[in-house]
This record gives structure tokens, sequence and C-alpha cells, in this order.
């Protein structure tokens, strides 16, 4: 009977969970722990982070980076809008923690090079000066 019990609660976990879009944890303010805001850019290439974003990020955040790529529509939360107020005020340490690390459906991007991880945070701000 347990066995039978703790199958159901698993097949009721999952329905949720794809109810939900795929998503079954509360989502607050993201924001980075304060060790990582004060971080400083050591000089990125926005010309490079342009590069990475268009292969790595287009697809979610869009060609110039408004948050209306073709796969936002399927996305919640809403992938961010670069060029937008509230993501030009966050620090380079914070954007850099986020993309290191992602949240719900944006992906971890650990794996890219802490050089490119911080070209993308400096392609990013260059969105905001235009």
């Amino acid at each position: 009977m347990s066995r039978f019990i703790a199958t159901s609660t698993a097949a009721v976990a999952v329905t949720a969970v794809l109810a939900l879009g795929g998503y079954a944890w509360a989502q607050g303010p993201w924001e980075a722990p304060a060790a990582e805001k004060g971080k400083k850019n050591p000089g990125g290439n926005a010309g490079n982070g342009k590069k990475l974003a268009d292969v790595n990020c287009a697809s979610c955040h869009g060609p110039s980076g408004k948050g209306d790529g073709p796969a936002a529509a399927a996305l919640t939360p809403k992938p961010a809008d670069w060029t937008s107020a509230k993501v030009q005020k966050e620090t380079d340490g914070e954007l850099f923690w986020k993309i290191s690390n992602g949240r719900g459906p944006m992906p971890p991007w650990k794996h890219l090079p802490e050089k490119d991880r911080w070209d993308l945070v400096t392609y990013v701000k260059s969105l905001g000066k235009k």
C-alpha cells in the first residue's frame, strides 16, 4: 500500500510540474548574493559578447536582447529585456552571476569560459548605451 501511495504522490507531483510549464518552484526576485554584486568586470569585449549572444542567447532573449526571441513565448518567466532600466541598473557582478548560474528556464552558462561570460556582460551593458 505504501508503495502505491509513493507512486501516486510522485505521479501527482510530475503532473503538477507539467501543468505549471515544467517549473514547480517559486519565482521571487532574482538577486545575486551580496558578495557577487561587487565583482568587477576585468574588461570584456562587447563584439565577442554579441557573437556569443547570437549563438547562445538570441533564441530566448532575441536578436536585440529585448527578451522577444522565438522561444520566449513558451517560457515562464519570460526572458529579461537586456535593454530595460531594470537590467541596466544591475552591476556587472550581478549579471555575471546570473549568466553563470541561471534560474528557471535560464540555463547556467558556467561551461562557457569566464572571459566569454564577462564578454556577454559587457555586451548586455552596451545595449543600455544606445
